[in-house]
């Protein structure tokens, strides 16, 4: 029997997953990414203690799994689109990496964003302030020592194999969806590095790498650390969109792929770009179609906030073996599309329409419960994923068939549910609970066997539950959901205000 690791690095929690040749999770070890808010919107991390605690989860994980090093037959990264991680000229670490949260570049995005018709017929991209070279023309302007210093620019999975293997390299998908790549030659490109006002990073670019490539081995350092077996291959890996993707099953436009994590991801695989118009991002999916995405950091990770705010003391009192969500679990069940007449916006980390909107609850009146503002939680954020769905569906032409589901909301059937109800599409979740774990598996199979996407896929992926909508609580919704919108049109200039309000005091 065949073992593949894979390291999952997320915004929210990283994690080390095994899983045998046939998709089965085997053992799994985590921890909360270790975010730090130096200053309000900057989101970090710092690297040393994060690959620190990446080595333990690994020496857990193949402890739970009751395997030695020798047991695991390739490793794959995945991690968090977007986002910066630099070495410094002799390859070390010497600032902190920055998530794909982090808000320092937004206006700086906005004019690049005016611009990027220049681009587009390249790139393909739109411009978001947690891109690698928007924040890099950041750095250049408010911290030039570290720019000065760069050496090797990386995303958050390329680091994370660097440092399993002490290799340098970015893989294709995401430095796709970083705007680093000319999607007419598949290579860098001078022109792209000018647009950015940041010509001097050329050098910083290491080569390319393919998904399934094999890029090294585990080094005796890490081996000695973790109890991986020295030499081990460790792949190219995946960008987690990527990755939850074919963890999915998801290889065509007949099925949408959605992630409801720390961001709102919603994707699916086109032989043809999306246009400029629809305002979607295009990358690289590992067979070099192209995955069209629609996204905003508006999903689960709301709920962890909102829950840290109203549910603290409940949370404080719990059992260390319980868990704050098996009660909302048995909540959600319990109620309906009619029990709160309560709106939640979930911009806590940044919005999809607006970028200056805050997160807010409309209709709180004074017999409002803290029930009520949650179940409005759990709602508003399927209604920003549906803003989303609606776009790609216009663009395509068509509805798909079933919405595939990853991501900490497939934690909760009822979750699940809701979903399937407000997008009027059936849902599935698979087997398992690591979907993008699952694709950097089949990545590692892929490496190993010579296997097709299309094989590994058929081989290691398997459908847990289906949720059909429920007609009368869609109905209900509907209603709602044309409030939300109606809201966020409503809106504009007081979302401006606030700002302002805010600089001001």
């Amino acid at each position: 029997m065949k073992y593949f690791l894979s390291v999952d690095y997320g915004g929210t929690n990283t994690k080390a997953i095994i899983f045998n040749e046939n998709g089965d999770e085997i053992g799994v070890s985590s921890f909360h990414t270790m975010r730090k808010e130096i200053k309000p919107g900057y989101r970090e991390v710092d690297l040393k203690e994060t690959s620190d605690a990446i080595y333990d989860s690994i020496k857990k994980a193949l402890k739970k799994s009751n395997l030695t090093g020798k047991d695991i037959t390739a490793v794959a990264c995945v991690g968090h689109g977007k986002g910066l991680y630099v070495l410094d000229k002799n390859r070390k670490e010497f600032i902190n990496g920055i998530l794909s949260t982090d808000g320092r570049a937004g206006e700086l995005a906005n004019k690049f964003e005016n611009e990027i018709k220049k681009l587009w017929n390249k790139t393909r991209q739109h411009v978001f302030g947690v891109q690698s070279p928007v924040l890099l023309h950041w750095l250049k302007e408010n911290e030039p020592q570290s720019y000065n210093n760069i050496g090797a620019i990386l995303s958050a999975k390329d680091y994370v194999r660097f440092k399993l293997t002490g290799k340098v390299n970015q893989e294709y998908g995401d430095a796709s969806g970083n705007h680093w790549i000319n999607f007419e030659t598949g290579t860098y490109d001078d022109e792209i590095l000018e647009f950015f006002g940041i010509p001097e990073m050329k050098e910083a670019l290491p080569p390319l790498v393919d998904y399934k490539e094999i890029v090294g081995g585990i080094t005796k350092e890490v081996s000695e650390i973790t109890g991986l077996l020295e030499g081990t291959p460790v792949v190219g890996g995946l960008f987690d969109i990527d990755a939850c993707a074919i963890g999915s099953g998801v290889l065509d436009s007949s099925a949408f792929s959605v992630i409801a994590g720390t961001w709102n991801i919603n994707t699916y695989p086109s032989k043809i770009p999306a246009g400029y118009e629809s305002g979607q991002m295009n990358s690289y999916f590992p067979n070099r179609d192209f995955l069209v995405e629609e996204s905003s950091p508006t999903s689960a990770g709301n709920l962890d906030i909102i829950l840290k705010m109203l549910m603290s003391e409940e949370m404080s009192s719990l059992k260390e073996t319980e868990s704050i969500y098996t009660g909302l679990e048995v909540f959600l069940k319990d109620t309906t599309a009619s029990y709160s007449k309560v709106i939640f916006l979930p911009f806590l980390y940044g919005s999809n329409t607006h970028t200056e909107a805050p997160s807010c609850f409309l209709g709180l009146t004074a017999t409002t419960t803290k029930l009520e503002m949650i179940r409005s939680v759990y709602e508003g954020i399927v209604f920003s994923h549906k803003q989303h769905l609606d776009k790609l569906e216009k663009s395509l032409g068509k509805r798909p068939q079933v919405i595939r589901i990853s991501g900490g909301g497939t934690n909760s059937k009822q979750w699940c549910q809701i979903f399937s109800d407000i997008l009027n599409i059936p849902v599935e979740t698979l087997q398992g609970s690591e979907l993008g774990g699952l694709g950097g598996a089949i990545a590692s199979q892929q490496a190993i066997t010579g296997d097709s996407l299309e094989d590994a896929v058929k081989k290691m992926v398997r459908i847990k539950d289906r949720y059909e909508p429920d007609q009368e609580e869609h109905k209900k919704y509907i209603k709602k959901y044309e409030v939300y919108q109606e809201i966020l049109k409503s809106m504009d200039t007081t979302f401006h205000s606030l700002k302002k309000l805010n600089e001001e005091l």
